[in-house]
Order: structure tokens, then C-alpha cells, then sequence
């Protein structure tokens, strides 16, 4: 499946995109970036050149995913959510050097308008909240919401609400999918269904 370029997006020399992407309007990827298969980039998105983004990830509009970043597989990026690359920073004070590093793993949902400070890493399958800021590391299926972001609750990787504790011991079952989840602690362990990768 052919990549279409809206004719005012921007791809600089040197980006690699793979098959099936679609990028809209007034978007600009920068020459470094390295983006796989089958993405979606929405109006005015911006992608700097140390930036690695996997296969299905969906960026809605007005989102800046700034060097530093790691998008994994089967991300979505809400609109106008933040990325941030620098944690003090001035205007007078050149701090390239400084950037911390941001990871977004496999299957993870950043709701619109939130915003991650850089450094962190946001698990696989977490849900974050539309308006959250994220300052610290997120569990996989963590739902984070609120400001500052404090876990709520944990999400199936099919986007539903799990009915579990935030701690202890338990397991629930995903009713469309049929995956076990099984919560040991302060984690949550996922079992998929027979036959499910």
C-alpha cells in the first residue's frame, strides 16, 4: 500500500517512512526520523529528526514529537498532547545536550491535550487521560489521569477498564477479547486468549 503525501506536508531528504502512511496537512518530518508501516500523521503535526516511531501509530492534529522520543507500535497520540524534550528549560541557556529521553510503548493512548515531561517511559498498553501531565513512569495498563497524573485504575489493551484494585492480587477477564489479566502487586500480568497474539 502506497505512503500519500498531502501536497503541503513537508518531508524533508533522508526521512524514512514506511508503506501505507498517511501525512496530511501542513505536516513537517524531519530528515532523521525513522517511522514504520502504516502510520497516520493529522494536520500540523511536527516530527524532529531524532525520532522513532513504529508500525501503526496515529497522530492526530497539532501534535510536536520533538527529538528524544520513541513511539513503539500501535500508539496514539491525541490532539494537541505535548511531548517535551528538555525539563528546565530557558531561553538564554542552550541545553541541546540535555535532552532526557522519552519511551512510549506498544499500544499506549495519550489523550488529547495531555502533556509528558521528557525522561520518562509510559508502558505498553497504558491509557492516559485527556489533560493529564505525566512527570514520572507509567505501568503497563496503567490509567492515568489528572494533574499531575496519579494512577487511577488499569486498562485492557482493547481500551476498556479492568475491575481491579490498584494493588494486591486479582485478575479480570477482557469480555471482547477473552484475555486474562492477572494483577500480582503493584503489576499487571496480560494472558492472552487461545489463539490471540
Amino acid at each position: 500500500m502506497a505512503t500519500t503525501i498531502h501536497h503541503t506536508a513537508v518531508v524533508d531528504d533522508g526521512a524514512q517512512l514506511g508503506d501505507g502512511c498517511s501525512v496530511w496537512h501542513f505536516v513537517h518530518i524531519s530528515a532523521g526520523a525513522r517511522i514504520g508501516q502504516g502510520c497516520s500523521f493529522g494536520q500540523n503535526v511536527f516530527v524532529g529528526n531524532d525520532v522513532r516511531i513504529g508500525d501503526n501509530v496515529k497522530i492526530q492534529n497539532n501534535v510536536s514529537v520533538y527529538d528524544a522520543v520513541t513511539l513503539e507500535d500501535d500508539v496514539f497520540c491525541g490532539p494537541s498532547m505535548v511531548f517535551t524534550n528538555v525539563y528546565n528549560p530557558r531561553a538564554a541557556v542552550a541545553r541541546k545536550a540535555e535532552y532526557r529521553r522519552t519511551l512510549v510503548k506498544r499500544g499506549a493512548t495519550l489523550g488529547a491535550n495531555c502533556t509528558v515531561v521528557c525522561g520518562i517511559t509510559i508502558g505498553a498498553h497504558a491509557f492516559v487521560g485527556a489533560g493529564a501531565v505525566l512527570n514520572r513512569d507509567v505501568p503497563d495498563f496503567a490509567l492515568m489521569l489528572g494533574v499531575p497524573a496519579r494512577q487511577t485504575g488499569w486498562m485492557s489493551r482493547f481500551g476498556e477498564r479492568l475491575p481491579l484494585p490498584l494493588q494486591g492480587q486479582g485478575e479480570a477477564r477482557c469480555p471482547h477479547t477473552g484475555d486474562r489479566y492477572v494483577l500480582d502487586g503493584p503489576q499487571v500480568r496480560l494472558q492472552p486468549a487461545m489463539g490471540v497474539a
